[in-house]
């Protein structure tokens, strides 16, 4: 059976637009949606993974999908499924879909086979449950090292990807997966994050999202590894801790002096297409079409 929500070469943008900041949630904890909520956090995930013994997941289960039904206002509620090599990963898509959730967070992706496998259940899931069908947003996590390969081809897997990055950090999944040695520069992953995001917008992903800082302390250092990823052309960070929103949302925010020049652009290139020019020299720098078509994009992100 064909997905109803089958990969194309004309995947729309993901209907929630750009995610500064991800903050994940104990899914043993959904009482704390409203601390997100005050953190200024633009999305919460409800972690129903690592975060919680496999003893407490059916309770957890069903305690997340009562909290994604009552849930109203505007932070979009993810949760992180289990992996679906297993019926609990199955049952919790199943759950957190019906209920509503505006997007899965699927652990331990190895390819675009484990996209497929979870763009159908949830497909099927919407259609059963009566959700808008392509509706539920998907982000993949890279936590292995054929997953981190095949980042192209997983963006590509299903129509519903629409945010996707390399999720480097101390410890954990990718640190094992892959080898490198933790640096607080994020010095050692600056390549492997570099090439996962050019392959995420290779395969068409919108709005590239990366992490993660365990730190829950150093502030600075989170600021820095976070201006890194932005610099890289990340457009958000998942977040361990209400603390790190507000910088986090910062360095992914607008920079006010920046799209004050690119108004100035705008404005400069508008004043030489009424001259019959498509070339100019704005602010000592030569700019053209390509540059206009740049800054209207950029200051349209920002609601501008």
């Amino acid at each position: 059976m064909t997905s109803p929500n089958a990969a194309s070469s004309d995947r729309p943008e993901a209907r929630l637009g750009r995610l500064r900041s991800l903050l994940f949630v104990p899914g043993t904890r959904p009482e704390w949606v409203p601390k997100a909520i005050t953190a200024g956090a633009d999305a919460v995930i409800l972690d129903l993974e690592d975060a919680v013994h496999p003893d407490a997941r059916p309770e957890a289960r069903v305690a997340v999908a009562e909290a994604v039904a009552r849930h109203r206002g505007e932070i979009a509620v993810f949760v992180r499924v289990n992996p679906l090599d297993a019926w609990t990963g199955a049952e919790d898509v199943r759950r957190v879909v019906a209920a509503g959730a505006a997007g899965v967070v699927l652990p331990k992706v190895s390819g675009p086979a484990d996209v497929r496998l979870a763009d159908r259940l949830i497909g099927w899931t919407e259609a059963e449950s009566g959700r808008p069908i392509g509706g539920t947003v998907l982000l993949p996590l890279l936590e292995t090292a054929a997953g981190l390969a095949a980042a192209e081809r997983v963006a590509r897997a299903a129509a519903r990807v629409g945010y996707l990055g390399a999720v480097t950090g101390r410890g954990g999944d990718v640190q094992r997966a892959v080898g490198y040695r933790w640096d607080r520069t994020g010095g050692g992953t600056a390549e492997l994050r570099a090439r996962v995001l050019l392959d995420a917008r290779a395969g068409g992903v919108g709005h590239p999202v990366g992490g993660l800082w365990t730190d829950i302390a150093d502030l600075d250092g989170l600021r820095g590894f976070a201006a890194r990823n932005r610099d890289l052309g990340y457009e958000g960070m998942l977040v361990i801790h209400p603390s790190h929103v507000p910088v986090v949302n910062e360095i992914f925010g607008p920079d006010e002096r920046e799209l004050a020049y690119l108004r100035r652009l705008v404005s400069a290139m508008e004043e030489a297409r009424e001259r019959g020019e498509n070339v100019t020299v704005f602010e000592g720098d030569m700019v053209d079409e390509a540059m206009l078509v740049t800054a209207r994009r950029t200051l349209a992100a920002y609601g501008d």
